[in-house]
């Protein structure tokens, strides 16, 4: 009984999780790796180089995973300044105890919402901020460019393909 319910279980989830060709694999290694090393490059010119982590979660989404509402441009770019703005409010308004990390992904996530601009990595972008202690720099370098070096890279590699992908879906 409990052999036929997992073996069940196991052929439903094969149904709903995706399946790739050898080329999108290839592709998604390709684009994350040059897109990553010149983030990398970003990040470390900013004097924060642990950004690079939360541009490393947009990439998986970008990639991997370019038809997501959630890699469009309009998310990844407003979603991440916003974790940015956030962070280095709520560090200049209450420091950066344990609780104001919470603060500022909850708060994040409830913006990120509220203004359609959802991008899971903006939190990780939120909590990095308040433990990097941000400055208001911080929003437009490494976060706001970076943001818009990785949709810009995103949209060259995707066109560039030879199975020419569409992304964005949507830019607004």
């Amino acid at each position: 009984m409990l052999v036929r319910r997992l073996q069940a279980q196991r052929e439903r989830g094969r149904a709903f999780q995706p399946r790739f060709a050898n080329d999108e694999v290839l592709a998604a290694w390709l684009g994350g790796a040059l897109a990553i090393s010149l983030l990398g490059l970003i990040s470390a010119w900013s004097h924060y180089p642990l950004v690079v982590a939360p541009f490393g979660a947009s990439t998986v989404l970008l990639f991997g995973a370019p038809t997501s509402p959630l890699a469009q441009p309009r998310n990844l770019v407003l979603g991440n300044t916003l974790g940015a703005v956030v962070s280095v409010a709520c560090v200049d308004w209450f420091g950066s105890a344990f609780w104001v990390m919470g603060l500022a992904v909850g708060l994040t996530i409830g913006l990120g919402q509220r203004l359609r601009c959802l991008h899971p990595p903006a939190g990780a972008v939120a909590l990095l901020g308040v433990l990097l202690h941000a400055r208001p720099g911080f929003v437009l370098s490494p976060i706001l460019s970076g943001s818009l070096v990785l949709v810009l890279i995103a949209v060259l590699f995707h066109r560039l393909r030879p199975t020419g992908s569409a992304y964005p879906h949507h830019w607004l």
